[in-house]
C-alpha cells in the first residue's frame, strides 16, 4: 500500500519534469534550426528530423533532473503535510521508505546508460549527417528569388520570379563554368527545369533571351539570341559522408572502451577515448546517489515550508554536471588522468550525499543545510522588515 501510494507520488513530478524539460531543449533548438535549414535552402521537413535525433540526447540531461525532482516533490509533500511523521511513528524508516525510489532509480539508470552509450551515439552520427547532406546540397535546394544561388561549384543561377509552385521561372540570369577557360551566360525572360535520362544531367529550356559563349580560344565571346533553348547542365557530384567515429560522442560505449583501453591508437585518441568513456560511466552511475540526495534534501525544518532544499539540489547536480564536463575535457587533453578528473568528484559527491542522508536519517531533528536554512530565514525578515520600514515611509498620513 505505501509503495503504490509513494510510486504515484513520485511518478507525476517525475514525468512532468522529464516532459516540460524535453520540450524547452527541443522548442529552443528548433528554432535555430528552423533558421539553419532556411539558410541552406533545404526542406522544412528536415528540421523534424534532425529534433528527433536529439531526443535522445535531451531525455538523457532530463532524466536525472526529473528523478531527483521526482522523489524530493514527493517526500517533501509527504513531510509537509505530517504524513512523513505518521510513517516513521509506526515503524516505517527511511530504508523502507527508499524502496521506491531506488526502483525508480536503477530502472532509469539502466535506461540513461542505453541511451548514452547506444542510442545517442547513433542519432548523433544521423544528425551529423542530415547536416552534411543539407549543407552539400544531397537533399535538395531552394531557388531564392532575387538572389544569386550557387547550384555546385560551377553554376550561379538568380531569377525573378517564380510561379506555379516553381515549374516557372521568369528574369533568368545564368552562368555556368563548364570546364577552365570555358563561360557560358545566359539571360532570358523565362525558363523552367525538365529531366532527362541521364540522372547526373539535367535540361534547363530557356525562352526569349541571350546566350554568350566565352572560351580561351575565341578572339571575342559568341553571342547568340534564341527563341528557345535547351542548355543541358551537369549535376555536381555530392560528397560522401565519413564514416562514424571521428567523434568519441559517435561511438557506443563498448566502441569508446576498446579505443581507449584495449586497442592501439595515439596517445591523443587514447585519452580522448578513456576520457569519454569515464565520463559516460559517472553521469550514469551519479543517478542511483539521487534517491538519497532528494530524501536528505526535501525535508523542511519543523513548522516552516521552505524551499531551499530544492534549489540547493538542483544546483548540486548541475554543478556535479559542469565539472564533469570540465574533467572530461582535462582528461581528453591528457592534462589530468581520467579516472582521477572523473571518479575524483564522483567519490566526493557520494561521500557528501552520504553524510546528508545520515544526518536526517539518524540525527533527531536533523538538517543537513541547516545553516543555510537559518541564514535565509535571518535574511528574509530582514527584507521583510525594511519592505515595511519603506511602505511606512511612503505612506502620505
Amino acid at each position: 500500500m505505501i509503495d503504490r501510494y509513494l510510486a504515484r507520488t513520485i511518478a507525476v513530478p517525475l514525468i512532468g519534469t522529464l516532459v516540460l524539460a524535453s520540450m524547452l531543449f527541443v522548442l529552443d533548438k528548433m528554432l535555430k534550426l528552423f533558421s539553419f535549414v532556411i539558410d541552406a535552402g533545404g526542406p522544412v521537413s528536415i528540421v523534424f528530423q534532425m529534433l528527433a535525433n536529439m531526443l535522445p540526447e535531451y531525455f538523457a540531461l532530463g532524466i536525472p533532473i526529473g528523478l531527483l525532482l521526482g522523489i524530493l516533490l514527493a517526500f517533501r509533500k509527504l513531510a509537509t503535510s505530517s504524513e512523513l511523521d505518521a510513517l516513521r511513528g509506526i515503524g516505517v524508516g527511511f530504508g523502507r521508505m527508499l524502496r521506491v525510489p531506488y526502483f525508480y532509480a536503477v530502472a532509469l539508470t539502466l535506461l540513461n546508460l542505453a541511451i548514452v552509450g547506444y542510442i545517442e551515439p547513433w542519432a548523433r552520427y544521423r544528425y551529423e549527417r542530415l547536416r552534411f547532406d543539407l549543407t552539400s546540397g544531397a537533399l535538395g535546394a531552394a531557388i531564392k528569388v532575387g538572389e544569386f544561388n550557387h547550384l555546385g561549384k560551377r553554376m550561379t543561377l538568380r531569377i525573378d520570379g517564380s510561379e506555379k509552385d516553381g515549374t516557372r521561372l521568369r528574369g533568368i540570369f545564368l552562368q555556368v563554368d563548364e570546364k577552365p577557360g570555358s563561360t557560358v551566360a545566359a539571360t532570358a525572360e523565362e525558363g523552367r527545369f525538365l529531366s532527362t535520362d541521364d540522372p547526373n544531367t539535367i535540361l534547363f529550356r530557356l525562352k526569349k533571351g541571350r546566350l554568350i559563349q566565352q572560351m580561351d580560344k575565341f578572339a571575342a565571346p559568341r553571342s547568340l539570341a534564341f527563341d528557345s533553348y535547351d542548355l543541358p547542365i551537369s549535376l555536381p557530384a555530392i560528397d560522401k559522408f565519413r564514416g562514424r567515429g571521428k567523434d568519441e560522442d559517435e561511438l557506443t560505449l563498448i566502441e569508446v572502451f576498446k579505443r581507449g583501453y584495449a586497442q592501439r591508437h595515439s596517445e591523443e585518441d587514447r585519452n580522448r577515448a578513456q576520457a569519454n568513456t569515464n565520463y559516460r560511466l559517472v553521469e550514469a552511475l551519479m543517478m542511483l546517489m539521487l534517491p538519497l540526495l532528494a530524501v536528505a534534501l526535501a525535508v523542511p525544518p519543523k513548522r516552516s515550508t521552505s524551499s531551499l532544499g530544492i534549489f540547493v539540489a538542483i544546483v548540486m547536480v548541475v554543478t556535479y554536471h559542469k565539472i564533469n564536463q570540465y574533467g572530461e575535457q582535462m582528461g581528453a587533453q591528457g592534462r589530468l588522468d581520467p579516472l582521477l578528473a572523473l571518479w575524483g568528484p564522483f567519490i566526493l559527491l557520494m561521500v557528501l550525499i552520504g553524510w546528508m542522508y545520515h544526518v536526517v536519517a539518524h540525527r533527531p531533528g536533523g538538517q543537513p543545510i541547516g545553516a543555510l536554512e537559518y541564514f535565509f530565514a535571518k535574511a528574509g525578515k530582514m527584507v521583510k522588515g525594511l519592505l515595511k520600514r519603506r511602505d511606512k515611509g511612503a505612506d502620505p498620513k
